[in-house]
């Protein structure tokens, strides 16, 4: 008897109906002879609201009683899911995030997880109930309730998994896989069979959105085998495992790219050993996610640097890096916006060289301005203007033939 673990999202189970299909698929599951854990997410679009209520109490609510309110929308469907199983005749007990069991740090609106009690859990399943648990949320030690941040519902299933040593976590979502790139962009895009934790989770950092980078991240620390697949529709999804075989030879497997992205430039600073330091401990202090960096010495004594950061990030990078000219001792500070980060991933790009000047020559043809470039062992990643994002994915996602071939394990 397998243990499966089923999470579910905010639109799989966004109205009364589809909570019904939902415990239909899960008696199904049950109904082969598995114990099934099931994750689910606050309905549609009940997290907005709520977030919308508490702005109008306050400009700046307090982050504990942020997290109080947002995990009162998963309570509300674990609960409707319960009755729906109930119904069907079938045990089923639900959890908030705190009664399963789930640890987290003493951090609010963006917990880690550190431990999960499985007791309860197991208890359940031994009596032969289906046990459902509301995602994105646990507790500390001392029994203040926090979230798990963007992609919380993600982790939380992956952490389950893991913890209950589950043959199988499957993310049920509105798309029937992961596919080479975006499909409402791309109408090339063709879904994969199977993936590497290590191709997902560069995807995922990279503007793919069909899963979060910590719940991947997750999942390979742990060797959590994860199935995608749409909730809608019964259709075989991508499977995401440690090795994948080369499918159809493919040295790219996919491309991501991501609007909102500035370049920031911070002109004739020092040229000393711990000037990179000086600049991005800075940053760090502040929260300021920095991403592709270049360094250029313009003088004997002189250096600049570029980074790329996001949009909502640009005002507040501003401001720190100018209240501290005179301790960085720098003379300019630009930026540039509307950019757009194109990143194509791979796994058979380690043992194939080329790939990144394939790339760049494949952009240079179609008249395509690269403003700064990130490497990997199996990412490439340029900066492109923003109005030509979509051209440049689509001119490389024809070159590398991902539109041409059907991709079969």
């Amino acid at each position: 008897m397998a243990i499966i673990v089923q999470k579910y999202g905010g639109t799989s189970v966004g109205s009364v109906e589809r909570i019904e299909h939902v415990a239909g698929r899960v008696a199904k599951t049950v109904a082969q002879g598995h114990q099934v854990v099931v994750v689910v997410s606050a309905m549609g679009k009940t997290t907005d609201q709520l977030v919308k209520l508490a702005s109008e109490i306050s400009d700046k609510p307090s982050k504990r009683e942020m997290d109080m309110l947002l995990t009162t929308g998963e309570q509300i469907t674990i609960s409707l899911l319960a009755m729906a199983l109930q119904k069907r005749g079938l045990g089923a007990t639900s959890y908030t995030g705190w009664q399963a069991g789930i640890v987290t740090e003493d951090s609010h609106s963006n917990a880690r997880i550190l431990d999960i009690q499985t007791e309860k859990i197991q208890s359940q399943l031994s009596l032969g109930n289906v046990v459902i648990v509301a995602g994105f949320q646990g507790a500390t030690h001392d029994g203040e309730i926090t979230t798990l941040g963007r992609g919380g519902s993600d982790t939380t299933a992956v952490a389950l998994a893991a913890a209950l040593k589950a043959d199988r976590c499957d993310i049920y979502t509105d798309v029937t896989g992961v596919y080479t790139t975006d499909p409402r962009f791309i109408s090339g895009a063709r879904k994969l069979h199977s993936i590497s934790y290590d191709e997902m989770l560069e995807m995922a950092n990279l503007g793919a959105g069909v899963l979060h980078p910590r719940a991947v991240e997750f999942a390979k620390n742990y060797q959590v085998k994860l199935m995608v697949a749409s909730s809608m529709v019964e259709e075989v999804g991508t499977l995401i495992e440690e090795e994948v075989s080369m499918e159809q030879n493919l040295i790219v497997r996919g491309i991501a790219f991501e609007n909102d992205v500035t370049k920031i430039t911070v002109s004739g600073l020092p040229n000393q050993i711990e000037t990179l330091s000086n600049v991005f401990s800075l940053l760090s202090e502040h929260g300021i996610n920095v991403d592709i960096i270049i360094q250029n010495q313009t003088a004997e004594e002189k250096t600049s640097i570029s980074f790329s950061t996001s949009r909502s990030s640009l005002e507040e990078a501003l401001e720190v890096l100018d209240n501290h000219k005179e301790q960085l001792q720098f003379t300019e500070l630009t930026h540039e916006g509307d950019l757009a980060k194109v990143s194509i991933i791979g796994s058979g790009m380690v043992s194939n060289p080329g790939v990144a000047a394939q790339m760049f020559k494949i952009l240079a043809e179609n008249e395509i301005l690269i403003k700064m470039v990130s490497t990997s062992e199996i990412k490439v990643s340029a900066l492109v203007e923003e109005e030509i994002m979509v051209p440049a994915v689509e001119a490389l996602h024809r070159a590398f033939q991902l539109e041409e071939q059907e991709v079969t394990v």
